[in-house]
């Protein structure tokens, strides 16, 4: 599965990177909220991870536009940040955001997350599949 990586901390990326790619995701990495809603424009990416901070575009910014996009298929928004007042995570859940992430990360908290949006994207597609092949059979009929 393709996830999309957005975090203007150097560090962070490459560690986010290196953990997506051990558990075999296939990962692209954007510096910045605006670089990350470029590539977001142009693939496909059924699961985001983006930083709150970032220059130009920060994150819940970027999760509003992910969620107002025509794009197919649901996209499961995982918002990771060294916020942590309650007040903070239910601003990053409002924005759109489905999962919320403390800096620094517990690789296996954020593994299991991730196994928790796939079964959602997946459980989406599934969901779509079926609902095309019942208007297929009703346009037939």
């Amino acid at each position: 599965m393709k996830i999309l990586v957005a975090d203007d901390d150097p560090v962070s990326r490459r560690l986010l990177e290196s953990y997506l790619k051990k558990w075999d995701y296939q990962c692209v990495v954007a510096s910045d909220g605006a670089e990350a809603w470029r590539l977001f424009q142009a693939e496909e990416f059924p699961i985001v991870i983006c930083d709150w901070l970032m220059p130009e575009i920060d994150g819940p910014e970027l999760i509003q536009r992910i969620r107002h996009s025509d794009k197919a298929g649901y996209v499961y928004i995982i918002l990771l940040t060294g916020k942590s007042r309650k007040d903070d995570i239910v601003e990053g859940m409002e924005s759109g955001a489905d999962d919320f992430v403390s800096k620094p990360f517990d690789h296996d908290e954020l593994r299991v997350r991730l196994r928790a949006g796939e079964r959602i994207v997946n459980l989406e597609r599934s969901l779509r599949d079926a609902q095309q092949a019942l208007q297929r059979t009703q346009n037939q009929s």
